[in-house]
């Protein structure tokens, strides 16, 4: 069973031994992630970006049993469980079932995870147009037209990320 569980970022490998002691080393994380690459001091960095921010999934067989939920709360570096995990397992199940056939084959998440429409605002999250808003004027297979402000352009698909606002 899945569960949805927010974490400290700067404690995840704190959480994951605290975990094994109770759990066992046959636990799974999975923690969707995007790797952005950003403009600083007119240098490409790349810069790894949790989709999800702090939140991620878990999964075990044990987890269904409420006294392991119970005994697992005070892990460190867990904040705390998502309520209702139990009664969403197929919403998770497909989630992540989607987000791993939209990864690379460095585990990172691709721009085609991201359903585009022309009625929807996006907003640039890698790139030289980072955090600048934009709606989409025309679909094509591997560019998208633009709207940036007044600036229309078109941009590759895969060079660039955009998440919808």
């Amino acid at each position: 069973m899945w569960a949805i569980l927010k974490f400290d970022k700067k404690n995840l490998e704190t959480l994951k031994k605290d975990l094994s002691k109770i759990l066992g080393n046959d636990f799974k994380f999975y923690i969707p992630k995007l790797l952005l690459k950003k403009y600083k001091n007119e240098k490409i960095a790349d810069k790894e970006f949790y989709l999800l921010d702090d939140y991620l999934f878990c999964f075990h067989k044990k987890i269904s049993n409420k006294n392991i939920i119970s005994a697992l709360q005070y892990s460190r570096g867990l904040k705390y469980f998502i309520r209702g995990f139990y009664q969403t397992q197929p919403q998770i199940n497909n989630f992540i079932k989607k987000c791993k056939e939209y990864e690379n084959t460095d585990g990172y998440l691709s721009q085609e995870f991201f359903e585009l429409n022309l009625t929807s605002k996006f907003k640039f999250i890698s790139g030289p147009f980072a955090n600048e808003i934009f709606k989409i004027i025309e679909l094509q297979e591997k560019k998208i037209k633009i709207l940036i402000g007044n600036l229309k352009t078109t941009i590759n698909k895969k060079e660039l990320l955009f998440k919808p606002i």
